[in-house]
C-alpha cells in the first residue's frame, strides 16, 4: 500500500514513517509549509532540513508542498476574526480539518496515495463500514482532542502509527535509528506562532485598544493592553498586584466588556469563575449524530484536561447544551468542546459559544 506521511521535521511522524516502512507500505513523506515569514522567525527551513535527513536514513523520497495560502484562507482569517471578537480560538484544530484532512490529502491523492498517514497520537476502529475515533494508548499525550471536527470520508483516508506507542517508546526508537530528530523538543503553542512572543505576533495584525481593568464593583484597578491578549482565569501579566488594594489575594480575569472596552477581574478564584453549563456550535458528530437527543457522556474543555461528566442536550445538528456534573472553571468561548464516552471514543467536538 502506497501511504504518504504527513512529516513535519518532528520525532513523532520520524517515526510515524518508519514503522509503516517496517510494516511493508511503500512511504512518500509530504512536508507541508503553512507559514511564511520574511523576518526568519518560522522554523520551516530548519524544519525540512530534519526531514531530508530523516527521509534519507529510512531510504524513502520525500516533497514539500506550500499551503501558506489556504492556510491564511482557512485558518488565520478565522483565528483573527475570534480574537476581534474577544474569544479565544483554537487554530490547530481547523488546521487539522482544513489543511492536513483537505488539501494535504487531495495531495496525497496526487502522489497516488492509497493512505494518507500523521503523527498524531490518536486511534481509528472501523466497525460495520464506520470510522470512530478513540483516544490512544498514550494517554498523556492523547490527540484525539485536536481531531474533533474529522469527518468520515476524511478519517476513512487515514493511518494513525502511533496509536499503540508511547513517547518514550517513540524516542527510543528514533534513538536507535539514529534520526536526527530522536532529541528534538516537542512543537507547543500555535503552529505558525512557535517560540516567539504572542502578544507582539498579534499586534502585527490587529490593532491594540488599551482600556480599564476593573473590578467586580466596576471600579478601575489598573489598564489593559487590548481584551485580545487576555484570555479568563488568566493571572499572570496583569499587573495589578500589590498596587490594586484589595485582599492581598492574585487577580484573575472574570469576563471581557467588548462594549466597555474592559476586562473584568476578581481577587481569588471565587464563583464568578466557574459555570455549571455552556452551549456549543459547529458541532460535528462522530461517526453520526446519536439517536437519543439527551444522554451522559464525559467532556474535555481544554486540552490535557482529565475528562469531566457532563449531561448532554442536542438542540439540533450544529447546537448542543452541556450541563456539568461539577462546576467548571475558566470556560473559554472560541475553544472546543469535546465528548468523550467510558471506554474513550471521541463522540465529535463543537465551539464553546457562551458558558452560564
Amino acid at each position: 500500500m502506497r501511504v504518504v506521511v504527513g512529516i513535519s521535521g518532528g520525532v513523532d511522524s520520524s517515526v510515524a514513517a518508519y514503522l509503516l516502512k517496517k510494516q511493508g507500505h511503500e512511504v512518500i513523506g509530504l512536508f507541508m509549509i503553512n507559514w511564511e515569514e520574511k523576518d526568519g522567525q518560522c522554523t520551516a527551513e530548519a524544519d525540512f532540513e530534519d526531514v531530508k535527513r530523516v527521509c534519507n536514513k529510512l531510504g524513502i523520497p520525500y516533497f514539500s508542498v506550500n499551503y501558506a495560502k489556504e492556510y491564511y484562507d482557512r485558518v488565520f482569517k478565522y483565528f483573527l476574526d475570534e480574537y476581534k471578537k474577544g474569544r479565544t480560538p483554537n487554530p490547530d484544530v481547523l488546521c487539522n480539518r482544513e489543511i492536513k484532512f483537505g488539501p494535504f490529502l487531495e495531495q496525497a491523492r496526487r502522489l497516488g496515495a492509497d493512505m494518507i498517514a500523521t503523527g498524531h497520537y490518536a486511534k481509528k476502529i472501523e466497525k460495520d463500514g464506520k470510522f470512530y475515533l478513540a483516544k490512544a494508548l498514550d494517554d498523556n499525550k492523547d490527540q484525539s482532542y485536536f481531531l474533533n471536527q474529522l469527518s468520515q470520508k476524511q478519517l476513512a483516508s487515514v493511518i494513525f502509527p502511533l496509536a499503540d506507542i508511547e513517547k518514550p517508546e517513540v524516542r527510543k526508537i528514533a534513538k536507535e535509528l539514529g534520526l536526527s530528530t530522536a532529541e528534538k523538543k516537542d512543537s507547543t503553542g500555535i503552529c505558525f506562532i512557535g517560540e516567539r512572543n504572542f502578544k507582539k505576533f498579534l499586534k502585527e495584525f490587529l490593532p491594540a485598544q488599551p482600556g480599564n481593568i476593573v473590578d467586580l464593583n466596576g471600579n478601575v484597578v489598573g489598564k489593559h493592553d487590548g481584551l485580545m491578549y487576555y484570555t479568563l482565569g488568566q493571572r499572570r501579566g496583569l499587573n495589578i498586584g500589590g498596587k490594586a488594594g484589595g485582599n492581598g489575594e492574585r487577580w484573575f480575569v472574570v469576563k471581557k466588556d467588548l462594549g466597555k472596552n474592559e476586562l473584568v477581574v476578581s481577587q481569588g478564584e471565587g464563583k464568578e469563575l466557574f459555570s455549571n453549563g455552556l452551549f456549543a456550535i459547529e458541532m460535528n458528530f462522530i461517526p453520526e449524530r446519536p439517536k437519543e437527543n439527551e444522554f451522559e457522556c464525559f467532556a474535555k474543555f481544554r486540552y490535557r484536561q482529565p475528562d469531566q461528566k457532563v449531561k448532554v442536550k442536542i438542540i439540533d445538528d450544529k447546537r448542543i447544551q452541556v450541563d456539568f456534573a461539577e462546576p467548571q472553571r475558566a470556560i473559554t468561548p472560541g475553544q472546543f468542546v469535546v465528548l468523550y464516552d467510558e471506554k474513550g471514543i471521541c463522540l465529535g467536538g463543537g465551539i464553546i459559544d457562551k458558558a452560564y
